[in-house]
């Protein structure tokens, strides 16, 4: 029996999937702790032993034959970056676009020319990499190039992609080589006003995550054991969604898809589709989206974000998704019991509830981020409507993943509070979707598998993604 193995080695769990190709189903599946502060094979054996022992019930083992192990990574905190641009609501957004797309998580962003304390600050932090961009292809290069001399007067150690405007790569290569900064060029992320070049920025920084990242996060025994850990966890999430989104030569897919990912310190949205306007009258402005687009809320989060959730969504909100929003419950100490027990599993129906009406409001908050919204425009001609980012209203499908989704009674009910809602029409939420939850979490392992075999990886999962009421 032909088996592949795919790890992701999370902040929280280390999870298998075993995969048999032969009949294009999940052999089984596990989780343990990810011990990466010990040693991270210590979790991942324990992961195995338990997949092994899943595996032995339903075939001999000794008849399995893993003929490939391929992993992700978002153990000790994931992919960790700063973005440095030149104007806020251009190169720094498109340099934000693209490296979240990659699956890093950006700490901060820049704008116009860094300043010492600026640079200090970004020395001192824990970033893993720089993502240096600014100006158009043969537009303003002074300010890039003024930036690129900051970093290598300051010494910065980690990784640094340059994908700024090309007429300046010359002269920040000198300075880079001169002062022996570790650096990558990839083509400009913003080539022309309003056109975004992403895909070449987030092949770079998959690049330096494999080259560098793995190393500096102690994984390099894993990788040495396991095989290769090609990418960060949310960008094999990307993956899968663009695979199923749009098919393969020999798949159709599903269209345009969102994923909402509600875990314990952020909720993180994808989304596969132009988002082009849908209705008549509107017209686009400012920066397009990417066509696979990911947002990571680090504020919205069921564990470590539950006091900040708290903060942004209020307790009114809270207490009106509630089942009995009339009974009287302290909803900040409940909020504060889960941050700081942040491993703490739900034992009644009141827990799980709760938990609900907490991711309920997790939903509506990055659904309301992720997605475009309405300007509305007064002139002489009459009214006009701009749209800022995607229009989503007509995305057929909503996959739902994360542990309080998986593990509901009702997870139709928690993605439901993403629809788009006539009280606030200016949000371009989806309309009538369709919910398939990921019961198996399967995501991560089929963008991994997809990198081998994209026509069986569309098929498991139109297999295991079951409909929701």
């Amino acid at each position: 029996m032909k088996v592949y193995l795919t790890i992701d080695f999370g902040s929280t769990y280390t999870k298998l999937t075993a995969i048999d190709i032969d009949n294009e189903v999940i052999l089984a599946t596990s989780k343990d702790i990810t011990t990466i502060e010990d040693d991270i094979m210590k979790g991942y054996n324990k992961a195995f032993e338990s997949l092994k022992n899943k595996i032995s019930k339903k075939v001999n083992f000794n008849e399995v034959d893993f003929v490939k192990k391929i992993a992700c990574s978002s153990a000790a905190g994931g992919l960790k970056m700063f973005a440095i641009g030149l104007v806020p609501d251009l190169t720094v957004e498109a340099a934000k676009k693209a490296a979240l797309g990659a699956g890093a998580r950006v700490m901060k962003t820049y704008s116009y020319e860094l300043s010492h304390r600026e640079m200090q600050e970004i020395k001192d932090s824990n970033a893993d990499i720089i993502l240096l961009a600014g100006g158009t292809d043969g537009g303003n290069k002074e300010c890039v190039i003024h930036n690129a001399k900051m970093i290598a007067d300051f010494g910065i150690e980690v990784p640094v992609v340059v994908a700024g405007n090309k007429s300046a790569v010359d002269e920040i290569e000198v300075a880079f080589r001169e002062n022996k900064i570790d650096y990558q060029v990839a083509e400009n992320v913003l080539p022309q006003l309003k056109k975004l070049n992403v895909e070449p920025t987030r092949e770079e920084i998959r690049k330096v995550f494999m080259n560098k990242i793995v190393e500096a996060k102690g994984l390099k025994n894993a990788e040495e054991l396991v095989g290769d850990i090609v990418m960060p966890t949310p960008a094999a999430v990307l993956k899968a969604a663009q695979v199923l989104a749009d098919g393969t030569d020999e798949e159709s897919g599903l269209g345009d898809i969102i994923i909402v990912d509600i875990g314990g310190a952020t909720t993180d949205i994808h989304s596969i589709g132009r988002g082009e306007p849908t209705q008549p009258g509107v017209v686009l402005k400012g920066l397009e989206d990417p066509y696979s687009k990911r947002s990571v809320e680090g504020d919205l989060g069921m564990r470590y974000s539950a006091l900040s959730l708290l903060e942004a969504a209020g307790s009114k909100k809270l207490r009106n998704y509630l089942e009995d929003p009339e009974r009287e419950i302290d909803i900040k100490e409940r909020c504060l019991y889960r941050h700081d027990n942040i491993k703490m599993v739900p034992s009644s129906k009141e827990d799980f509830k709760f938990d609900e009406s907490m991711a309920k409001a997790a939903t509506e908050l990055a659904m309301k981020r992720h997605c475009g919204f309405l300007e509305c425009i007064y002139t002489p001609m009459g009214t006009m409507y701009h749209q800022i980012g995607k229009d989503l209203m007509e995305a057929p499908y909503i996959i739902g993943t994360g542990g309080v989704i998986v593990h509901s009674e009702n997870p139709s009910h928690i993605l439901k509070a993403g629809n788009f809602h006539s009280s606030e029409p200016i949000y371009l939420r989806p309309k009538n979707p369709k919910f398939l939850i990921d019961k198996s979490y399967i995501l991560s392992a089929m963008g991994l598998f997809a990198q081998e075999m994209p026509d069986m990886a569309v098929r498991i999962m139109k297999k295991y993604l079951v409909e929701a009421n």
